[in-house]
């Protein structure tokens, strides 16, 4: 079988540094708040080319905890993109924000900065958009607009550790960054995991108080705060594949550029557009026979997966105060997207077995 992704070969493949991390951090007994969490955010700020990294529990958590930093208050309004996984939204409601979803662009998926400008109104305080799959959102137009109107720029990077655009990478062109370490991601612990980068001190002590129940000394509680502190076995974890990211995310871009030229020809690929470095998460084509080829796939043993089924002004959830909301583009990506497996151990052979089997169920 070839699977979505392949956790077990990368550890195998790193085997004897991760379990050395790991024995080492299990005796130091330092399991909250340790020196390999200290380590692994200076690295991370580091590798980034930012002054200041916080981690914390998970993706989610890392949205969470920057619309909070931001001053983000009930009632206030959020603009984001539809198509996204919903922590990016959650993380908006559980400020008791509200949500704008604006559409997005149909060649690389993520949100239109004009449609963000025609969606400001006075109740409008920040712009989350989504780098999604690992193609850069267009932060020089969008830094430009949260200029020009004093909005607060969140960038969701959970899918686009390594991804740089215009010579600086995805998460530090805004006022905060957020990452996720879930398995899969391309910088993934063993476990759920986050972190939010940002330019300043004050931020980073708010994240930090936050993150840990709202304090900054030991039972003296400024505000309330959260349990959202990153284990320190996860970070040990991630201090030995941050070594290896560069390598991973090239990797990833073989595989993806390997794809593209077997099947330019039958699907539509993924765009690229020359802005930024696109570190392929996720490996999403368009086809209207989506479904014929997802079911050849899974008859030769080959996964794949749809992301996203479901625009997030279509889900439940938001099924009220989103009634009467049209985001053809964003529609049409959900009817018609679909992933294959991509991870940096992929071989070309078994990327090659991929193309001849998608190939086959259009033929």
């Amino acid at each position: 079988m070839i699977p979505m992704v392949d956790l077990k070969t990368q550890y195998h493949a790193l085997k004897q540094e991760i379990d050395r991390a790991v024995l080492d951090a299990l005796e130091s007994t330092q399991f909250i708040l340790g020196p390999n969490v200290t380590n692994l955010e200076a690295e991370a700020a580091a590798y980034l080319g930012t002054p200041h990294a916080v981690t914390c529990a998970s993706g989610t958590d890392a949205l969470h905890l920057a619309v909070l930093a931001a001053g983000i208050q009930p009632g206030d309004e959020v603009i984001t993109t539809p198509f996204t996984f919903i922590a990016t939204a959650e993380a908006i409601r559980y400020a008791g924000a509200v949500p704008v979803f604006v559409d997005v662009d149909p060649a690389t998926f993520n949100i239109v900065p004009e449609l963000i400008e025609r969606a400001i109104t006075p109740r409008t305080k920040a712009v989350i958009p989504v780098h999604l799959f690992g193609q850069p959102a267009d932060m020089t137009a969008i830094s430009d607009i949260c200029s020009r109107h004093n909005l607060v720029l969140i960038e969701d990077c959970a899918q686009s550790f390594g991804a740089a655009v215009g010579g600086r990478m995805t998460g530090t062109i805004g006022r905060f960054g957020c990452f996720s370490f879930f398995p899969s991601k391309n910088l993934g612990g063993y476990g759920d995991g986050g972190m939010i980068v940002c330019g300043t001190a004050e931020d980073a002590d708010q994240l930090k108080m936050l993150r840990n129940h709202g304090s900054r000394v030991r039972y003296h509680h400024d505000v309330i705060g959260f349990n959202s502190r990153l284990d320190d076995l996860q970070a040990a974890i991630l201090r030995v594949k941050l070594r290896h990211i560069d390598r991973f995310n090239q990797e990833r871009r073989r595989v993806a550029h390997r794809y593209s030229e077997g099947l330019k020809d039958r699907v539509t690929v993924p765009f690229e557009d020359g802005k930024g470095v696109h570190v392929y998460h996720q490996y999403t084509l368009l086809s209207d026979r989506r479904d014929a080829v997802m079911a050849a796939l899974s008859g030769q043993q080959i996964a794949s997966a749809i992301y996203y089924p479901i625009p997030l002004h279509r889900q439940n959830v938001f099924a009220g105060e989103c009634r009467d909301l049209s985001l053809p583009v964003a529609e049409s990506l959900a009817s018609r997207c679909m992933s294959l497996p991509i991870y940096p151990e992929m071989t070309d052979e078994q990327v090659d077995r991929v193309v001849a089997a998608v190939r086959e169920a259009l033929a």
